[in-house]
């Protein structure tokens, strides 16, 4: 009875295991071995995934533009209406009008600040490439469990690739300051010119001023403008580099061989690599298949059974 449960469970753990006349499931049968006494399995593998981590901009910046207005002072001075003359008691001096022009106020200065244009655009980011899967179909026939998980026919179909949309604010044109000027203004004021002064007796008239006040530019402004830098956040995503799947044939230990003393190194040779199996009982419990799980995990070994290349990464012979 002992030996009926043993053989029982390792037709439960070996999931790709396959009874006799069962090889349809599985395509081509193993090859022929050498001798006999010889078991096989196609033993499932697990998907590689590989951690990938970019950079997605969350804020574009911004520029921030501060103005200071031009500045003006008034000034005055004096500007020559009449030339001083010499006046004659007899012969009074003769004067020519005429005009002159006299600048009222200097040219102006207008600074417009025209703000920055942006344009959100969007991509298409690949989350994960197409790959395929295998997909569980009916009951496989003359399955030893009664559990329906246990042994099933599968077919290969495609997963089709998966995207991802992000937008990003993208600047078109960057803030830029216009400015603008006004002209100078000017006054014409009427004058005389001296063209003969008086004869005989001489009498000096003096000159004749006239104050005029102007506006002069001190500062003519500007804008200062400050940019603050784009923000990003790390994006990270699991990205698969290869499907998992049932490989070839894999060489298993046959259900005959498989016994409490087989069982007992195993998990001797688990706890000796760090691998919980629990109490060096013999028995193959929940505790010991969850350490041999995750010990072929780790190491890349085929996964659902004692096959041989596990044994030999864990030393029992």
């Amino acid at each position: 009875m002992k030996r009926l449960t043993v053989t029982l469970f390792v037709a439960l753990f070996s999931l790709g295991l396959m009874a006799q006349g069962e090889s349809d499931a599985f395509g081509a049968p193993p090859p022929i071995p050498n001798e006999y006494g010889k078991c096989y399995a196609k033993c499932k593998t697990p998907d590689v995934y590989e951690t990938v981590s970019t950079q997605v901009m969350t804020d574009a910046g911004k520029a921030n533009t501060s103005t200071t207005k031009a500045t003006y002072d008034t000034v005055t001075e004096q500007v020559l209406v009449k030339e001083g003359y010499k006046k004659l008691r007899v012969i009074p001096a003769r004067f020519e009008a005429g005009s002159q022009r006299v600048l009222s106020s200097d040219g102006t200065c207008k600074v417009n600040v025209i703000p920055a244009k942006y344009e959100t655009q969007t991509s298409k980011e690949l989350v994960s490439a197409a790959s395929g899967k295998w997909v569980r179909k009916k009951k496989a026939p003359n399955c030893l469990s009664s559990n329906p998980e246990d042994c099933y026919v599968l077919c290969w179909e495609e997963i089709p690739a998966q995207y991802r949309t992000n937008s990003t604010r993208v600047l078109l044109t960057p803030e830029r300051i216009d400015t603008s000027y006004t002209e100078a203004k000017y006054t014409t004021i009427k004058t005389q010119k001296l063209v003969e002064p008086a004869r005989v007796e001489e009498e000096y008239v003096p000159p004749v001023y006239k104050t005029v006040s102007k506006k002069v530019l001190v500062n003519c402004g500007g804008a200062t403008t400050t940019y603050s830098e784009p923000r990003y956040k790390t994006v990270t995503n699991k990205v698969l580099v290869s499907q998992g799947g049932f490989t070839e044939w894999t060489e298993v230990v046959c259900a005959g061989d498989v016994n409490t003393s087989l069982i007992s190194r195993v998990q001797r040779a688990l706890n000796d690599r760090g691998y919980s199996a629990g109490t060096v009982d013999g028995v193959m419990g929940a505790q010991t298949r969850s350490a041999l799980a995750k010990f072929q995990q780790d190491n890349g070994l085929p996964l659902g059974n004692l096959n041989i290349s596990t044994m030999q990464a864990l030393g029992v012979r």
